[in-house]
């Protein structure tokens, strides 16, 4: 057995035959460890534990090697996310202009921390250093639309909208 930080308490049962395809097409290929990782993760939502293991097994590599790339690379999450994905920049702009407060109003609002998700799912709130919108500072993407010149009032408005969404 092996001492990772992944997920162990999954909310659901993972079916690993959902990567068999994937695992198929890639066998015995160590080099397409990271393919193998992402196109696991696009199918689960995220790399348990167990999926990292059957990914080891297929390309024959041993599991620290996969869990060290897994690991490495910020686009691979060990643990479920969040179904809406909260970006709230912290870049330099973003941090002077109020970042901070829009931080605190969303989280407050959800009940979520930065690098957390919601128990339910719901939500995941990241932090990230910059998303290239510097002239619309502080910046927020909810998913993959972006939010910007945003306040702490704004931000708290965005997340009640965002929660009531979510809980219908």
């Amino acid at each position: 057995m092996h001492d990772c930080a992944c997920a162990h308490d999954a909310p659901e049962a993972i079916d690993l035959t959902l990567i068999d395809p994937i695992l198929e097409r890639h066998a015995a290929d160590p080099g397409a460890l990271i393919p193998v990782l992402q196109e696991t993760q696009e199918t689960l939502g995220y790399l348990p534990r167990e999926a990292l293991e059957a990914i080891s097994s297929a390309l024959s590599i041993p599991f620290a090697e996969t869990y060290g790339v897994a690991t490495f690379y910020t686009q691979f999450h060990l643990e479920p996310r969040g179904r809406t994905i909260i970006r709230i920049c912290h870049g330099t702009a973003c941090h002077v202009r109020g970042a901070g407060a829009v931080t605190d109003a969303i989280t407050g609002e959800l009940g979520v921390g930065v690098g957390e998700t919601a128990e339910d799912l719901s939500f995941t709130i990241e932090s990230v250093a910059c998303v290239g919108c510097c002239g619309l500072a502080p910046v927020v993407l909810v998913d993959d639309q972006m939010y910007g010149n945003l306040d702490s009032k704004s931000a708290r408005r965005k997340a009640k909208a965002l929660k009531r969404a979510a809980s219908s």
